[in-house]
């Protein structure tokens, strides 16, 4: 098969002819149609994700396509069948995995980080009985690509962790994949969106999709301007880019018991809490809530693609650029910060 393959941390990808991967024998091979090219990938090409240990490696974890192969415990699963899958594919027996919460499985395997992922013609997934989940007609296959990441990391971070509720103040730091996608779903969900970025076309896009209003973080304090202008801070605040001044931001941002929810990924010493610059005096005094997003778990995806197929939000319409395989290396390469929107890769 062909894949987009690097390898050493930083050093060019390119397209290749590959080995074919075979089916674990609790798994499927898929043959992939779209897959999204995400801030993660950038991490792991970087070095920042001790789970890539072996190269030459294939990244992706965005993806949609048809199941190809299927190992010999597969049940549930056969060749033909439209699919999906989170980018935390779940063992489901261990004890995170009985308690329901899959994308914090304590043997969890992400294709394009543990192993080769989908910036190919065919990926491997592990444990396809507990992981895969089936597409609805009305989702085409680009549009399924930015869900595995982005924008179902944007539902669990707004929907289930952040609790927005309608007409409560949601701040979104970064409007990038997943922080447009936030913006979309709390538009949805009735609560008045605040877009932040240092941006003028990710603001704008914040505005199109939906922001009640949108902050230039170039110019003040972005913290001070979210509570001025809501009246005393979020209810909810998403840091949707990862780094020590928007994770800060986002926690000055809040109204008392508000929520902060951490999505974007940090690097090197800005990881620990400390690097970050939490107000933990604020933190005590106002009762605020900090909680980390790690993806999604399959039982949050029927409720997603219910809210897709509605037409209530369109993942469509974040996608800026669609590429081929050739051009993957480059758009990887070339994302050193956040990209606005999603670019999927059409194989």
């Amino acid at each position: 098969m062909r894949a987009v393959v690097y390898d050493g941390f930083g050093q060019p990808p390119e397209v290749a002819v590959v080995p074919d991967p075979a089916p674990p024998a609790h798994g499927v091979v898929v043959r992939v149609e779209a897959t999204g090219l995400c801030r993660s990938d950038w991490h792991g090409w970087m070095g920042h994700d001790p789970d890539i240990s072996a190269f030459p490696h294939v990244p992706g974890h965005e993806l949609a396509g048809v199941i190809e192969a299927v190992g010999p415990d597969v049940r549930e699963w056969a060749p033909g069948a439209r699919v999906t899958v989170p980018f935390v594919c779940a063992c489901g027996g261990c004890e995170q995995c009985r308690a329901g919460n899959e994308q914090i499985c304590d043997r969890q395997r992400q294709p394009g980080f543990t192993h080769w992922g989908s910036y190919a013609e065919l990926v491997a997934l592990d444990w396809a009985d507990v992981n895969l989940v089936a597409l609805p007609e009305a989702v085409g296959a680009v549009a399924a690509a930015g869900l595995g990441c982005r924008f179902a990391t944007a539902y669990r971070a707004v929907v289930q962790v952040g609790r927005a509720q309608p007409g409560e103040w949601v701040a979104v730091h970064g409007c990038g994949g997943v922080g447009l996608s936030a913006v979309m779903l709390g538009r949805a969900l009735g609560a008045r969106v605040i877009g932040i970025d240092v941006s003028d076309a990710a603001l704008a896009m914040a505005r199109e999709l939906g922001a009640a209003e949108v902050l230039d973080a170039r110019t003040g304090d972005p913290a001070a301007a979210v509570r001025e202008l809501t009246g005393g801070g979020a209810h909810v605040s998403i840091d949707a880019i990862g780094s020590a001044a928007t994770a800060a931001a986002s926690v000055r941002s809040l109204r008392p018991r508000g929520r902060h929810v951490q999505v974007g990924l940090l690097a090197g010493d800005e990881r620990a809490v400390g690097g970050v610059g939490i107000p933990m005096a604020e933190l005590i005094s106002r009762e605020l809530e900090i909680a980390g997003v790690h993806g999604m778990p399959v039982r949050g995806y029927p409720a997603l693609l219910r809210l897709v197929a509605s037409g209530a939000v369109d993942p469509g319409r974040l996608i800026g650029r669609r590429i081929g395989l050739e051009d993957a290396g480059a758009a990887l390469a070339a994302m050193d910060r956040p990209a606005e929107g999603i670019t999927v890769i059409g194989l």
